[in-house]
């Protein structure tokens, strides 16, 4: 059976409670030390219970199983969860702004299978039915070659100091969607 693409429900926010840092631990190592990946799973890899409650974050299924999330918004927010969100929740305008693609994780015995890349078409199918005509987002270092495969440029490099003092180095990028 192939992986089905849902929208996210609250009910889902447990099951992505463990599939994020999961994701995060199995997916980063080449590119964070353990203290990174522990740092931005308790500072900024987590749900964001407000793309649940806009309808824009979805969830990729295989019997059964949720293996990946991701989504998208119309929100300033550019990263983060619900215990560090980035940017604020100021809406975007169409006219001049870019949607954000945000928060996508993948099952790490799931990666490189084409579930980002299904979630990412979703995402980018939504924003257009709402006007927007380009998508920007923070990448971390492992979802950098994703992102540039499927067509993103990078604008800038960002270092983010956690809270307790951790630097993690993200990669800003943007595409034109149609």
């Amino acid at each position: 059976m192939p992986v089905a693409i849902r929208l996210a429900t609250s009910a889902d926010i447990p099951t992505l409670q463990d599939l994020i840092p999961a994701s995060a631990r199995a997916l980063s190592r080449v590119y964070y030390s353990e203290a990174q990946i522990e740092a931005a799973i308790r500072y900024v890899f987590g749900v964001d219970s407000q793309l649940i409650a806009d309808h824009t974050y979805y969830v990729a299924v295989d019997d059964e199983t949720i293996v990946g999330c991701g989504g998208w918004s119309w929100r300033r927010t550019l990263y983060g969860g619900d215990q560090r969100p980035m940017g604020g929740g100021v809406l975007l305008d169409p006219a001049r702004d870019a949607a954000r693609i945000r928060a996508f994780f993948v099952a790490g015995r799931h990666a490189r299978q084409g579930i980002g890349a299904k979630i990412l078409a979703t995402c980018e199918e939504a924003a257009l039915k709402r006007g927007f005509s380009r998508v920007e987002l923070m990448s971390t270092l492992p979802g950098v070659p994703f992102y540039r495969q499927s067509g993103f440029e990078e604008i800038d490099h960002v270092v983010d100091t956690l809270p307790d003092g951790t630097n993690m180095e993200f990669v800003r990028m943007a595409r034109r969607i149609s």
